[in-house]
């Protein structure tokens, strides 16, 4: 099966329809204020709304309200929220949509979250990140693929951080996950993608997992 393919960090049209011309299987909008990716609500209404059907909306969340998510997540159309911080297991279950629960990377102990959250009612699948003690995302650095590998093998599984163009293919002959998530490894500044290294990534994800 081809491995799915989601830009995040989108903040404006162009880019969005950059990310889908190149083949993205999924776009992910940031609503972390902290984030220098952090999007505007309307332009991501606007943005989902001129998707193609088979494009999958993601909303990133950091430690959010549930009432806040689910309030976006409706007015902007999103189908999936990415909860990039402490969120618990429960709290991914009473949120009542669909959850791609991310996981920074540290050591094995991070296998504990995985464990945690796996069967809950609403958890689709993780993210696997590196982790840096200073942002929850977004930091351009690597995850341990081995780690990712481990986590590949018994969860379905998005392995971003670090990711481009240019590493991409040997990610995923080591971790063999489910997708791949890039957003600064395609970006000409926060928050701005570079187009050519966007079709680039697409292009070398399909060449090796086609």
């Amino acid at each position: 099966m081809a491995v799915k393919i989601k830009i995040c960090g989108l903040t404006n049209m162009a880019d969005a329809a950059a990310a889908v011309e190149a083949g993205a299987d999924a776009v992910g909008f940031v609503f972390h204020t902290k984030s220098p990716r952090c999007a505007e609500k309307t332009t991501v209404r606007a943005i989902v709304g001129a998707l193609p059907p088979f494009v999958v909306p993601v909303g990133v969340f950091v430690n959010e309200d549930a009432k806040v998510i689910r309030d976006v997540m409706d007015y902007c159309g999103l189908a999936v929220a990415q909860l990039h911080g402490d969120e618990t297991a429960s709290f991914c279950e009473t949120l009542g949509r669909p959850v791609l629960k991310a996981i920074r990377l540290k050591d094995r102990r991070s296998f504990l979250a995985l464990a945690e959250f796996q069967g809950r009612a609403g958890v689709r699948g993780f993210l696997m990140d590196a982790f840096s003690p200073e942002a929850y995302g977004g930091t351009g650095q690597l995850a341990d693929w081995s780690l990712a590998a481990e986590a590949a093998s018994a969860a379905t599984i998005l392995l971003a951080g670090g990711l481009t163009h240019k590493n991409v293919s040997d990610a995923i002959r080591q971790v063999r996950p489910y997708g791949v998530d890039v957003s600064s490894g395609v970006e000409a500044s926060h928050g701005k993608k570079d187009h050519e290294k966007l079709r680039a990534f697409v292009q070398a994800v399909r060449l090796v997992s086609s």
